[in-house]
């Protein structure tokens, strides 16, 4: 794996190890990918050196995925979603095919 990253001001594409955080104009390879690489015309490539292996679990990385997980549980800025209302259809109008409840549908059979 690799991350090419372009600098569009030198006219420049870089490939070396996979990046730890997103950068704008940079994208993620598979080696296959990363060996083929070509760019356009009068661009320069720079080919970092690139892992013989495959990276080693690191037990930040399982920190890290913990302490996400455990955020997103906590995360009240999102609005719970609220109760049914009595007034909701539970069959479609006369003459319609399917009625709208909430983000689905209740379609019926022909």
């Amino acid at each position: 794996m690799a991350t090419l990253t372009y600098v569009y001001a030198d006219s420049t594409a870089v490939l070396g190890p996979l990046a730890t955080y997103a950068e704008p104009h940079s994208y993620d390879l598979c080696t296959l990918h990363a060996e083929r690489l070509t760019v356009p015309r009068g661009w320069e490539v720079l080919r970092l050196a690139l892992p013989s292996g495959r990276p080693e679990p690191n037990p930040d990385d399982l920190l890290a995925l913990a302490n996400a997980v455990r955020e997103a549980a906590t995360d009240r800025s999102i609005p719970e979603p609220a109760a049914p209302s009595s007034k909701t259809p539970l069959s479609p109008p006369p003459g319609e095919q399917g009625a709208r409840r909430g983000h689905l549908r209740v379609l019926r059979d022909s």
